[in-house]
Parts: C-alpha cells; structure tokens; sequence
C-alpha cells in the first residue's frame, strides 16, 4: 500500500511540477483572494489582524478545492481512471497517494499564505508549535475529505460544480477548529488552541480512515 502511495503521489507531484499549474494558477489565485479580503476590509481599524487567521483559512480552503478538482482532471483524460482501476495498485495506496500530492501542494500554499498574512495583514507569532500542529492536522484532513469527495464528484459531467457543494460542508469544522487555533498562535484569541487542534487531528484521523476503506467502491463507480 505504501509503495503504490509513493508512486502515485510521485506521479501527481511530477505532473504538476511540468505543468506549473499551482504554480502559474492556484498560488496567484489564493495571493490574489488576500489582497481582494485587504481590499473589503479597513485596514485603519484592525479588521485586517483580528480576521486574518479566518481569512488565511478561507483562501487555503478555495485554493483547495482548486488543487483537488486539479488532481482528478489529471485522471479524466485519455482514460486515465480506466488506467488506475486496471493497474493493479492498492485503491488505498492511490488514496494515500492522491491524499498526499494535494497536502503537499497545500503545505507548500499555506507557507506561500502565511508570508502574505504577514506582509499585508501585520500580524506577528506568538505559539509557532501551535501553528505547525494546527497546519499540518488541517491539510491533512483538508486533503483527505477532499480526495474521497473528488472521487465521488469525478465520475459525473457537473463535477466542477458539484464539488465544492460536497465539500464546504463537510469541512466547516476544519474551518472552525483552524481559524480558533491560529487565533491563539496569532495571540489574537484568549482560550487555548489546543482542544481545536485535536478536533483537526479527529477529523484528519476519521476521514483518512474512511478514503483507505472507501475508496476502491469510489473507484470502481466513478
């Protein structure tokens, strides 16, 4: 299972890197969401610093949904999916295979993000332990729920659209328990963040389960 996870993510990671699509697309569009939040909101009042852990949270949650309709796109051409179910990998080594691209890409984003959230919203660290957990528990979770329900959304002709009505939902805790926990790393909240980042960790934990038990049915139907 892990070698077909390795291979698969090798394989994702590889398109994108000859492709520069997060590189020439996702990233300017999560960078962009920033400014545009700068823009809405007034600086003068300190709008900006007291949202900015939500507002970080929201642009890593669109830029998401771009990253996972991405990785599926790659699977739609040239039978690409037929290829995968008759390869003979483990469905839960491409899950995990999958999973990981999209939080690698996602890791890379969030780093991307946080030096714009500090350049543009003058914001300063106070818990970077916190921070760390916090980040690494929702892309994880963040890729995982995304990866099963892009599955569930890639067989049908309203997958663009039809995603992020699946998803959102879904991941509204993520939202919640990461927004709260950088809050506090932030030093822009009073209650500890902790509790939030083992709500992450159960979410990431539940739904890593379900894909590598799961995802050979989606496979199949899909």
């Amino acid at each position: 299972m892990w070698r077909d996870a390795g291979l698969v993510a090798g394989k994702d990671l590889r398109i994108e890197l000859r492709s520069r699509v997060a590189t020439n697309q996702v990233a300017p569009f999560a960078v962009l969401v920033l400014i545009l939040f700068a823009f809405a909101l007034d600086p003068d009042r300190g709008v900006l610093a007291r949202a900015a852990a939500g507002l970080f949270w929201l642009a890593v949650l669109f830029s998401a949904l771009l990253a996972i309709q991405r990785a599926f796109a790659i699977e739609a051409a040239d039978g690409g999916r037929d290829g995968l179910r008759l390869s003979g990998l483990d469905p839960a080594g491409i899950f995990l295979g999958k999973a990981g691209a999209v939080a690698a890409e996602l890791a890379v984003l969030e780093a991307l993000l946080a030096v714009g959230i500090v350049v543009l919203y003058d914001v300063s660290l106070h818990g970077a332990v916190l921070l760390v957990a916090t980040c690494l528990a929702a892309t994880v979770g963040l890729a995982a729920a995304g990866t099963v329900y892009g599955m569930l959304a890639a067989g049908l002709r309203v997958r663009e659209t039809l995603l992020p009505l699946l998803l959102l939902p879904v991941v509204a805790p993520v939202l919640l328990g990461a927004t709260r926990a950088s809050e506090a790393a932030l030093g822009l909240g009073t209650d500890s963040g902790w509790p939030w980042v083992q709500l992450l960790a159960v979410f990431a934990v539940v739904y890593v389960g379900f894909g590598v038990v799961a995802f050979g049915p989606l496979l199949e139907e899909s």
